[in-house]
């Protein structure tokens, strides 16, 4: 069980991100990014997406750094891997919990 995070490629409103996941639960990365202070709006449904000014202190949290095409294999290794309709009904259903909170 391990939660991994790949490297800062992605370029979205004048900031670099990465991902996070988890090759083993939905669960287990929600609760590894509530320990860690990351928001639920950052939940895409099966990976979270992480500024690059976090990265350092999710990997000295416990998140393990891999290769983006590494990070894949296992979000599909796993079975946690979500089509992009799959990823928007899993996104709105979060964002409509923390609403609720």
């Amino acid at each position: 069980m391990a939660i991994l995070i790949d490297e800062p490629l992605w370029w979205f409103r004048g900031r670099k991100w990465c991902h996070m996941v988890s090759d083993v639960s939905y669960d287990e990365l929600i609760e590894f990014a509530d320990s860690v202070g990351i928001p639920r709006r950052g939940f895409q449904g099966d990976h979270y997406d992480i500024p690059e000014e976090y990265r350092d202190d999710m990997v000295a949290a416990g998140a393990i750094e891999v290769p983006s095409r590494e990070l894949l294999r296992r979000l599909r290794g796993a079975g946690l891997r979500l089509s992009p309709q799959e990823r928007r009904a899993r996104t709105a259903a979060a964002a409509d919990a923390s609403a609720e909170d």
